[in-house]
């Protein structure tokens, strides 16, 4: 087993390393978090540029104060591939509490193995550990660290629990409620009410928190910056609170549309339901599968995007537990979990990763033009650049979205980026007509641009 997440973990790392060097991992979101842990190695607690071009708090976007203590290592590693491959590392970890939690509750352990190779090859866990559309996350260690939050909770190991239960907390606003819930599991099986009752307080309290001041304390206008996917059920937490409650058949109607249900579908399915075995712990997941389904963002009930990790860890969690219950054979229930995950397992990252490496050793002109582009950035100047190009630029105080300009003064642009890319060739003439910026390199579509005059309004 051990082979297998080491297998795993170098994979999924080379993978990230080539998206990376294939600029495939973008401004977003990866050059958010890489901006945020350069700013907290170098002073400003994870400090970042928002779209608009302010200065703002990581919080105010989300609570992930889990990125500060990967300061230390950039000072060590200092790139963005630092992360990507933790990421892979830690995800990839996730397999050995799943194989604890087999072993001891179905007493075998081919069939503790056979859960631990299904949560590898599970693709929700496979766009967690490697991300080609958008990257890093600090939510996706909510998935491992979970997963040993339940072990150590299971184990009544207290001060483990305690310690894995605060860096899971640490990756996500809805995350310490998710530990709630499991105190909620815990305290119901156990029979020790009290204890249940006070890690659920105290998750309950957190996320709360999270969501009532920190984020709001923190954004740039004093609230939520993803309240507007909530508009149809009022927008806050506290109007969508009251709009689930006192109208469920108008919240039925945004729950139950074809894309969200094909989304639990691949979530449960592969599973084979399982983990409706084990209600109690199964509780767990309904923060984050009701913060996903009540959002008009597809992407947050989409299989291949990080948004699943919490809920991911709580249905492993939930299935083993539910095939402890059942009367069947552990070990021929365990390999038709992993038959059924490896029948979707094709649902993987791979498939971008693989043409992303074979571009990458051909190293054509336009690859070779992004790498040259972001190679004439000096370090620490503020810079304009599009999103495909900003992941390698984000380790600086400054770094704007293109066309926001504000007091760049170099920009850096692709114009073969689809994000934005129709607008990118006006403005890049308006540029060349007022002659504030002088063109230093095109090529392939790729532009370097230096200021010659004085920074105006943009």
């Amino acid at each position: 087993m051990r082979l297998a997440i080491v297998v795993y973990a170098a994979v999924g790392s080379a993978a990230a390393v080539v998206d990376y060097v294939g600029f495939r991992s973008a401004r977003f979101d990866l050059g958010n978090a890489a901006q945020a842990v350069w700013s907290t190695a170098h002073g400003g607690l994870l400090q970042t540029t928002n779209v608009p071009g302010d200065q703002i708090s990581r919080l105010g976007v989300h609570v992930e104060p889990l990125l500060v203590l990967f300061a230390p290592l950039w000072l060590i590693w200092s790139s963005p591939v630092m992360l990507l491959v933790l990421q892979a590392v830690v995800v990839s970890a996730g397999a050995l509490p799943i194989f604890w939690l087999a072993r001891k509750h179905l007493g075998s352990e081919r069939s503790a193995g056979c859960f631990a190779l299904a949560y590898l090859l599970y693709p929700a866990t496979q766009w967690k550990a490697l991300d080609p559309n958008t990257g890093f996350h600090a939510v996706c260690f909510a998935l491992p660290l979970l997963l040993y939050s339940l072990w150590w909770l299971d184990e009544e190991r207290w001060v483990r629990f305690l310690a894995v239960a605060v860096l899971a907390a640490a990756s996500k606003e809805q995350v310490p409620l998710v530990l709630g819930c499991l105190g909620i599991w815990y305290g119901v099986s156990r029979r020790r009410p009290w204890i249940g009752a006070a890690i659920f307080a105290a998750g309950l309290a957190a996320t709360a928190v999270d969501f009532l001041y920190v984020i709001p304390h923190f954004s740039s206008n004093g609230a939520d910056p993803f309240a507007n996917r909530y508009a149809a059920l009022g927008g806050t937490p506290k109007q969508v609170v009251e709009t689930t409650a006192v109208h469920p058949l108008k919240t039925a109607e945004i729950v139950l549309t074809t894309h969200k249900l094909v989304y639990l579908v691949l979530l449960v399915v592969p599973l084979l339901g399982l983990c409706f075995r084990a209600p109690l712990l199964l509780l767990a997941a309904v923060p984050s599968l009701a913060i996903n389904l009540l959002s008009s963002s597809p992407d947050q009930t989409s299989i291949t995007s990080h948004y699943s990790a919490a809920t991911t860890a709580v249905l492993f969690g939930a299935t083993i537990l539910g095939a402890a219950r059942t009367t069947t054979d552990p070990w021929r229930l365990s390999r038709g979990v992993l038959a059924a995950v490896a029948a979707t397992a094709v649902i993987s990252p791979l498939w971008i990763a693989l043409p992303v490496a074979r571009e990458t050793i051909a190293n054509p002109p336009h690859l070779r033009a992004e790498r040259y582009a972001t190679g004439l950035i000096p370090d620490g100047v503020p810079v304009s650049a599009s999103n495909a190009l900003g992941a390698h630029l984000s380790a600086r105080k400054r770094i704007l979205l293109f066309p926001a300009i504000r007091e760049a003064k170099w920009i850096a642009v692709d114009t073969t980026d689809t994000e934005g890319a129709p607008s990118f060739k006006a403005a890049l003439s308006r540029l060349r007509e007022n002659r504030r910026f002088a063109t230093v390199y095109e090529s392939n579509g790729v532009v370097v641009m230096r200021r010659t005059k004085a920074p105006g309004r943009s």
